[in-house]
């Protein structure tokens, strides 16, 4: 077992063995999701860009812009999903900046940032969507300051519904919505205690 994360599914698996099959999900109507009302835009993109400002995140197109972010922002250290580092490396905007392909646990505070594949957004709230076996690095992904998701134009769904719709059996799931954010102490709005601080959709 790597760490205990990995020890807990295992128990959850051995668990479930014995189960004739996963319980189905439950019926819903797909009406019920309803967001509040939003402008009209061309491009799918250009609302979800839209509502992810509204939840202070960073909408980001193309990787040029990602580079030139990172740099401004002077984070050139960071994690990065192995089977996207050769497509960000070859982008010039990136150069000096250091992607490592292993998250090491044991420096978890160097890493500025970590850059993963989106298996996901949801263009009417603003959401990237995280499943666990596409995620390379868990760790790198909610434990440095800046998580970077690459999104795939195919992969902007329309509604929640749509969403719900492509959860498939993966045994867990992240919607982030914006940086973290807790408002539990005296309701002040405070973000990135929970997860990442900044949190920049990038789309490629």
């Amino acid at each position: 077992m790597n760490d205990d994360r990995d020890l807990i599914f295992s128990n959850i698996r051995k668990a479930l063995e014995p189960l004739p099959e996963r319980a189905p999900y439950p019926e819903w109507d797909a009406e019920m999701p309803i967001c509040r009302e939003h402008p009209e835009f061309a491009e799918r993109w250009d609302l979800y860009a839209y509502k992810l400002q509204q939840v202070n995140g960073t909408p980001l197109r193309g990787l040029k812009a990602l580079g030139e972010w990172l740099v401004a922002a002077g984070q050139t250290f960071g994690y990065c999903d192995p089977k996207l580092v050769d497509e960000v490396r070859a982008e010039p905007a990136f150069a000096g900046i250091t992607l490592e392909t292993e998250f090491d646990r044991a420096r978890v505070d160097e890493y500025l940032f970590g850059i993963t594949l989106a298996s996901g957004a949801i263009a009417e709230t603003g959401t990237v969507i995280l499943k666990d076996k596409e995620t390379s690095a868990r760790l790198g992904a909610l434990a440095p300051w800046t998580h970077v998701a690459i999104l795939r134009p195919e992969r902007l769904l329309a509604s929640t519904a749509e969403a719900i719709a492509s959860l498939g059996d993966d045994p867990s799931v992240i919607w982030a919505t914006g940086p973290s954010k807790t408002a539990d102490v005296e309701g002040i709005l405070i973000e990135g205690v929970h997860g990442p601080g900044t949190q920049i959709c990038c789309l490629v």
